[in-house]
């Protein structure tokens, strides 16, 4: 199923555009390419990961204006960052098989987890009884972690390598290699709730969790996202649909380019997400409720690799870098590698009514 464009169009036509130009470029941004940036949910604070095992810490001023304010390293690439609910920590993993604890009141910083094999994956659990971190990796396990041993109080079997990870308590969801979706429910942690078959065709990209708990959305290599419910008697909701493709140059009859959906967020009030693709440097705003499309601007050329919206919804930050979807020898020291923020606009994060 496809979305239906929200403004009127005529053969050839697009989504309705919306121009950057007003997008402001993140200063002194990481010397290689940038994997994750991710908002404190409670301070105008960014932090931005990156290959060249830096994570490092922005303030960003009504304006938008930003300054560099911290920074710590990895003894290997970073490849995923996140906040505590309270925004006073900050976790990141990598490439070292390490998990690391930044302090935002002490700013000192100490590894908290380990795997046997690159954590890909790490998330901050906001339970109940508490918090823990959890950290996926390549190899194949999920480990919990207390942040006062050295040892995870718990570890749990994965079917293949994590590729993507997030929560929504209750709700965890897993996209693994060879396409298996994990979904746990954290009022049981150590035990997989289901293990489901990918709805899409070709391989896993991203996975990120409905605000209600109550779904997820997954984004793969060929340019498609899957809307799927937890729930069996919400199972006529899921569907699929195309995006992040272009017309050939010149057109060629029932052939497109299609580039890989790398990241999928959505909106904290709103509900609505955006999705951002690998070398089209396009960001799409959607309804998933009203199957909607809301709007759409494109970068400037480049992979978008990662998205996170701020504590109010109104920013979008976004980096441009290099996927490495082509390995080390589609590496070009001159690909643009930078971190820019979005001024959202009520027509892209807020829905439609139902037609």
């Amino acid at each position: 199923m496809a979305f239906h464009r929200s403004a009127p169009s005529g053969p050839g036509s697009t989504a309705t555009q919306v121009p950057d130009v007003k997008d402001v470029e993140l200063v002194n941004p990481p010397s290689d390419s940038i994997s994750k940036v991710a908002f404190s949910p409670t301070a105008d604070v960014l932090a931005v990961a990156s290959w060249n095992n830096e994570v490092r810490l922005y303030g960003v001023s009504p304006t938008g204006q930003t300054s560099p304010t911290a920074m710590y390293t990895h003894k290997g690439p970073v490849l995923d960052i996140c906040w505590s609910k309270d925004g006073s920590k900050l976790f990141s993993a990598g490439g070292d098989k390490s998990a690391r604890m930044f302090d935002m009141t002490t700013g000192q910083n100490r590894q908290v987890g380990g795997h046997n094999e690159a954590i890909s994956a790490v998330r901050w659990i906001e339970a109940p009884t508490g918090g823990i971190l959890a950290t996926a990796s390549w190899d194949k396990t999920l480990r919990y972690w207390d942040l006062k041993g050295s040892a995870p109080v718990s570890t749990v079997a994965l079917p293949e390598r994590c590729y993507s990870m997030d929560v929504a308590y209750p709700l965890m969801v897993i996209g693994t290699a060879e396409k298996h979706i994990v979904l746990i429910n954290l009022t049981n942690p150590t035990t997989i709730f289901k293990t489901v078959p990918s709805p899409l065709k070709w391989q896993t990209r991203v996975v990120s969790c409905f605000p209600g708990a109550n779904g997820f959305a997954v984004g793969s290599i060929e340019g498609r996202v899957a809307i799927q419910y937890v729930e069996e008697k919400d199972i006529a909701l899921n569907f699929s649909f195309r995006c992040h493709r272009k017309d050939m140059n010149p057109p060629t009859k029932d052939a497109s380019l299609v580039f890989a959906v790398n990241a999928i967020i959505f909106h904290p009030q709103h509900g609505t997400f955006a999705t951002s693709g690998s070398h089209d440097g396009t960001t799409s705003f959607w309804d998933k409720d009203s199957k909607i499309r809301l709007k759409t601007f494109e970068a400037a050329s480049g992979s978008i690799v990662s998205t996170s919206f701020d504590r109010s919804g109104n920013i979008l930050a976004y980096a441009i870098a290099y996927d490495w979807g082509k390995g080390v020898t589609g590496m070009n020291p001159t690909y643009p590698n930078k971190v820019l923020l979005h001024a959202c606009k009520d027509e892209e994060i807020k829905g439609r009514s139902r037609k």
